[in-house]
């Protein structure tokens, strides 16, 4: 049995019974109901031994489970082995498995505890829901794991920083004008707003509170005249608290935040997310409410032409970084012998190279370099204790990204090391002609996001294949490298919310997954460009913002049409246009020769 888990769990048990607890409930979230957590907010890792970055909790006397998706599925089954911790395999990760399985074993009566701070309002709803024919109740404050982690590390102190409006394009206050006006049509005078993203976005700040993404712990107050920040103590020095006043923007303490909502007039109407806002937030409001997606969701995925230009400008730097990585790393397998080469160099060698381009502030994720039976594991992380050895024949997949400031970045690339068999040659070709077909699409303006998801699909179930992820998410401008409200994924409900319009970023990333043996996933960015229109109405197109080379080598060529073809000699001639006068040498070199057209054999 993993000691790991023995010591947390028996002390949380302990906790539940003193508490008169039946389960415990730990969701992956915060008090922002963010993707990626702060270290105070790893709950589940501590608990069960899990690092992938999504999973449910549910710990009861005498059962601990983790739920997770088919993405993380192969990671959990070895993290967990030996545990006490039983994996519950999902098809999603918004599945409510959970909360069905607490409904149907717990006794009559039974009292689930869940922190109320990392609670969502739905999901809080669709829990009350389920337990309500059994008189189950649900209690919000108690944080029962929290008591017992002894070593748990404290709430991230460093200092948030202002995004000049050079970069940012827009003006906070032009920003909140835009908020305000939303806030108006639905008849609200305040906004409470607790997403990070939204907040860096609409305040121009920029924040390293959480690991990848630059963003820093705050709620925010909109009001019709004024905005509080809310944040922890020595974030916001003297000089960025009289540029923020400037704008009408006063800085007060974190956790003064709920309090503070529930002085608002009763008669008085705050608008907030419910997808977006936890209950224990939400509970502190005796005003009226109205609920909306947050206006700042719409306004920051709808780049302008300001943004984009510094995103493509990104593009480039990031291109020279990685053909002076690609180089480097061929170079390297050509050479490599015994232990020379492992998944943990890959990260090390690309994070250096792309230090070295201006604006590059940290990587966008973390990398997963994944060799052979790794890379089936869509989350693969190697570690110091558990890494491959890059060597004999196979695919090494490479998923990575940068945060600059002018722009997020995230690239999927896999390349043959040795020989490739027929067998992984047909998968990438099939897994290539998915990413093609997406990339040349044209659509209506306004056409669900999720919708699109066939289209990457088609010529996977055409081989009888499927992946289990998404094939597209949303990227952000210096922000998070996933956002909405657009998603590709065929799993997703298709919401007006999810209509693709111009100026959005999102990822292309079909993949193929033989567990055991090894994975493809080829990813671009693509960003939404007018098409052109018809009586028929608007329509857009993907303009591919990644400039990479796809390799060539594992292509099945007799698979290929002549117009998929064409296309990735058009999108090689466009990378080594832009790429060339930014690379010299090796990198040069390694450009040239994997940018060089196809042809027909």
């Amino acid at each position: 049995m993993n000691d790991n888990t023995v010591g947390p769990l028996a002390a949380l048990r302990a906790a539940m019974r003193v508490a008169g607890v039946q389960a415990c409930l730990i969701p992956s979230a915060d008090p922002h109901l963010s993707e990626y957590l702060p270290d105070y907010w790893q709950l589940r890792p501590w608990l069960t031994g899990f690092t992938g970055s999504v999973g449910t909790v549910v710990v009861t006397d005498t059962f601990a489970g983790l739920w997770v998706d088919s993405r993380y599925w192969v990671q959990a089954e070895a993290e967990l082995a030996g545990s006490a911790v039983t994996l519950m395999k999902i098809g999603v990760a918004t599945d409510p498995a959970h909360t069905q399985w607490l409904a149907e074993q717990l006794p009559v009566g039974a009292v689930v505890a869940v922190d109320g701070r990392a609670l969502g309002l739905m999901a809080r709803e669709a829990l009350l829901t389920a337990f309500a024919s059994r008189q189950i109740r649900l209690v919000i404050d108690q944080d029962l794991p929290g008591q017992c982690w002894t070593a748990r590390p404290a709430l991230p102190s460093t200092p948030i920083r202002d995004l000049p409006v050079e970069i940012a394009g827009q003006s906070r206050r032009e920003k909140l004008s835009r908020v305000r006006a939303v806030m108006q049509e639905k008849g609200a005078q305040w906004h409470v707003l607790s997403t990070l993203d939204d907040i860096a976005w609409l305040l121009n700040l920029r924040g390293s509170d959480v690991s990848f993404n630059p963003v820093f712990l705050a709620h925010v107050l909109v009001g019709l005249e004024g905005v509080t920040l809310y944040v922890l103590p020595g974030k916001v020095d003297s000089t960025l608290a009289r540029t923020l006043a400037a704008d009408d923007v006063e800085v007060r303490p974190y956790d003064s935040a709920g309090s503070e909502l529930s002085k608002l007039a009763l008669t008085d109407t705050v608008l907030f997310d419910p997808a977006r806002t936890t209950c224990a937030l939400i509970d502190q409001i005796v005003a009226n409410t109205v609920r909306a997606i947050n206006p700042s969701t719409f306004f920051k995925s709808q780049k302008t032409e300001h943004e984009l230009s510094h995103v493509r400008r990104v593009m480039e730097q990031d291109g020279a970084a990685l053909c002076a990585f690609f180089a480097w790393l061929e170079h390297a397998i050509d050479r490599a012998e015994g232990a020379e080469l492992n998944e943990l160099m890959i990260d090390e060698r690309l994070t250096d190279l792309r230090a070295q381009q201006s604006g590059f502030v940290s990587r966008s994720f973390g990398t997963i370099a994944a060799f052979n039976a790794n890379g089936a594991m869509p989350h693969y992380r190697a570690t110091t204790q558990s890494y491959a050895l890059i060597q004999g024949n196979g695919l090494l997949l490479i998923d990575s990204g940068g945060q600059y400031l002018g722009g997020t970045t995230d690239i999927t690339r896999v390349v043959p090391v040795g020989q490739v068999s027929p067998e992984q040659k047909a998968d990438y070709t099939a897994v290539l002609k998915a990413m093609i077909a997406l990339s040349r699409l044209r659509f209506p303006r306004g056409i669900a996001s999720p919708m699109l998801d066939a289209v990457a699909r088609a010529p996977l179930w055409e081989r009888l294949v499927e992946y289990g992820h998404g094939t597209g998410h949303g990227v952000g401008y210096y922000l998070n490298v996933h956002e909405g409200p657009q998603v590709i994924s065929y799993r997703a409900a298709p919401a007006p919310h999810t209509a693709m319009q111009p100026g959005m970023i999102t990822s292309n990333e079909p993949g193929l997954y033989r567990p055991g043996r090894w994975g493809i996933r080829i990813e671009n960015l693509v960003c939404n460009q007018a098409a052109g229109s018809s009586e028929f109405g608007e329509f857009l197109q993907f303009e591919t913002l990644t400039l990479c080379p796809i390799d060539t080598r594992c292509i099945d060529l007799a698979e290929m049409r002549t117009d998929e073809v064409a296309w990735l000699d058009a999108y090689h001639a466009e990378v080594q246009r832009r790429l060339a006068p930014k690379v010299s040498g090796a990198a040069l070199n390694w450009l040239l020769q994997r940018t060089q057209p196809l042809g027909r054999v």
